[in-house]
């Protein structure tokens, strides 16, 4: 379910609880109404179909996570380990982000992300967490990139989750381009709700960032409508 990613790792764990001790295989299928990805839309402000698979066992996990976007298809691998110290629960992982489809010699478009992230719970309803993702060799050949983010989750009652990011993600090239934009970083932030009802999860979001036309981390999306805010619906399952 892609859980690696912001403060879904808080609602994961709130809602669904501590995982199993057990080795386990799940399955997830989701629709949402635009698929974005640190504050820019990657499905050209649209709708995609979303799914995957886990393995869990012990402080062990690993997956694989698909979507659509606006160069085809995005295909997720990742594996990591969550051991915990304490109050603090942490993971350490590797993400590779394919385009099956879209890649060749001179876009450059898959690589390797590699992540150290934490959480601990303040009160029975209250998490906080926080995250670092370095990737030596970005998206479209734009060089090293570093994202970091905060988060939060409050949960009021068991089937409710209510969540917040703040993350800054910095690129070495924008454009992927010698002589062309230089390093460059923006500022993005969602909060929203996350309801779990039949099996479903219903998640609404609102999504923004302080990229400024004409900037030259502009270069790195798709242009103003991409990194717009946005609220987004996803409508969830785990199989």
């Amino acid at each position: 379910m892609k859980k690696f990613v912001g403060a879904a790792v808080i609602v994961s764990a709130t809602i669904a609880g501590a995982g199993a001790a057990q080795a386990e295989i799940t399955a997830n299928i989701s629709l949402t109404s635009d698929y974005v990805f640190r504050g820019v839309s990657l499905s050209d402000n649209g709708p995609a179909i979303q799914g995957g698979f886990d393995w869990t066992s012990q402080h062990f996990y690993a997956g694989v996570w698909a979507s659509n976007v606006i160069d085809g298809m995005e295909m997720d691998l990742y594996a990591g380990f969550t051991p915990t110290t304490g109050a603090v629960q942490w993971n350490l992982g590797v993400i590779g982000y394919f385009y099956p489809g879209a890649d060749d010699d001179a876009a450059e478009f898959d690589y390797v992300e590699y992540v150290i992230s934490a959480s601990a719970a303040l009160t029975e309803r209250l998490t906080v967490g926080g995250g670092v993702y370095f990737a030596p060799d970005n998206w479209g050949g734009t060089g090293e990139a570093t994202y970091y983010e905060i988060n939060a989750a409050f949960q009021p009652m068991d089937a409710l989750a209510f969540s917040a990011a703040f993350g800054n993600q910095s690129i070495e090239d924008p454009d992927g381009a010698p002589g062309g934009a230089g390093e460059d970083d923006y500022n993005t932030w969602n909060l929203g709700g996350t309801y779990a009802v039949h099996g479903f999860s219903l998640d609404l979001r609102y999504h923004d960032t302080d990229i400024d036309a004409g900037s030259d981390i502009e270069a790195y999306t798709y242009g103003p409508a991409s990194y717009d805010a946005a609220v987004v619906f996803t409508v969830g399952r785990e199989l």
